[in-house]
């Protein structure tokens, strides 16, 4: 469902858009594409005295349990966890550091968001097949109305991104793009 109306409680929350993740090849939108995106609907919920946060991994996501998947070999660099300079500088803003894909699991997102009166989360980042999507399914088990910013996410793989518009999304909130999200802010 498109986006209808945002609550006058709406934060915008911003998955892993650092340096390490910014560096992988990224589709259906460039991860240059994806952090202005973020930068300007930041700049607009900073304008209207709402809530930004911007959630990055730190570590090695893998939760622990087998998977059929390698996992990633070798320890993270210094500053691999460091937030693109396009949206950082801002002293108000919530800094979230999650060690699995969710930015709710063994984080205080959910209670510095509850704080703040929040009722609403609009999601961008990457990838969004891993930490955007387990944080919108987190969300939506919380109780938060969901919005997904169409053109300010994306991933690893087209295919799982479009996966997750046409079949994940549409049951746990709603999608619009940057302009329209904007357009609704309170």
């Amino acid at each position: 469902m498109p986006v209808t109306v945002l609550d006058p409680t709406t934060a915008l929350v911003a998955i892993d858009l650092q340096t390490r993740i910014l560096a992988l090849p990224c589709a259906p939108y460039s991860t240059a594409d994806v952090v202005a995106r973020t930068a300007e609907l930041a700049a607009a919920f900073r304008a209207r005295g709402l809530p930004v946060v911007l959630v990055r991994v730190s570590g090695d996501p893998a939760a622990p349990g087998r998977t059929e998947a390698p996992r990633p070999s070798g320890r993270p660099l210094d500053g691999e966890d460091r937030l693109t300079d396009e949206l950082t500088g801002h002293p108000e803003d919530i800094i979230v550091t999650k060690r699995n894909w969710g930015a709710f699991h063994g984080t205080d997102l959910d209670l510095q968001l509850r704080r703040r009166g929040v009722t609403q989360i609009v999601l961008t980042g990457i990838a969004t097949s891993y930490g955007v999507e387990s944080t919108a399914r987190a969300a939506h088990e919380h109780g938060y109305h969901v919005t997904l910013a169409a053109d300010a996410m994306t991933d690893l793989d087209a295919d799982s991104h479009r996966h997750a518009f046409d079949k994940i999304f549409p049951r746990l909130g709603e999608t619009g793009t940057t302009d329209e999200i904007i357009k609704l802010l309170p």
